[in-house]
């Protein structure tokens, strides 16, 4: 599903990416671990087309970014904290951005927020949603479209315990549909419960697969 070929990333003369070589496959769930800076979060940005590589090629689905289309054909991302409009209610967020391709109806976006854990009759603006409230509809805005590959850069941040243990299970059985999904976290958990490969990076370096 993702083929990397000695991807390099210099930004104002600073390396962030080293030579990094990878391929993941589709219908796997695959991790990314590292610390602060170890270059997890822009090596997703360039898988999604966000930000170009200095060198090397990126493939999904067999099309080289940048070459053959500047963005993955069906693709859903959370990457950073997910912006949204603070004084639009989580519905009327996701309803703006699925307008944007016309692809699914209100129905379909009402099922995504119910299989998220959030009510799509909430009026409340998403200013005042809570932290993990924001991290339900960030997944709700990623999965909504269907995609076959979704990037999550630490999906879990705000969650309590049972958003946790819903999240976890609703990935796995976004995998047992199919999908591909890259995810980095800082919870060791988090990777052993769902990741069949896990791929470590320390300052731009991809040093270990397992």
């Amino acid at each position: 599903m993702i083929e990397i070929k000695n991807v390099d990333l210099t930004i104002r003369k600073t390396p962030i990416l080293k030579n990094v070589s990878v391929h993941f496959e589709r219908g796997k769930i695959h991790g990314l671990i590292g610390r602060n800076g170890s270059g997890k979060t822009m090596l997703m940005k360039c898988v999604c087309g966000f930000v170009k590589p200095t060198s090397g090629e990126i493939a999904v689905d067999g099309l080289k970014i940048g070459r053959d289309c500047d963005f993955p054909k069906s693709i859903g991302v959370i990457i950073e904290t997910p912006g949204f409009v603070p004084y639009y209610s989580g519905y009327k967020n996701l309803k703006l951005l699925a307008d944007l391709n016309k692809k699914i109806t209100s129905e379909d976006i009402k099922n995504t927020m119910k299989a998220v854990g959030l009510d799509p009759e909430l009026k409340r603006h998403v200013r005042k949603y809570s932290l993990g409230m924001r991290q339900r509809l960030g997944l709700a805005q990623a999965i909504m479209e269907d995609p076959e590959l979704l990037i999550l850069d630490e999906p879990m941040n705000g969650l309590d315990k049972d958003g946790v243990r819903d999240m976890r299970q609703y990935l796995l059985d976004l995998k047992a549909r199919g999908k591909t999904i890259l995810i980095a976290s800082h919870s060791a958990e988090d990777i052993d419960v769902l990741c069949d490969t896990v791929c470590e990076m320390d300052k731009g370096v991809l040093t270990a697969i397992r």
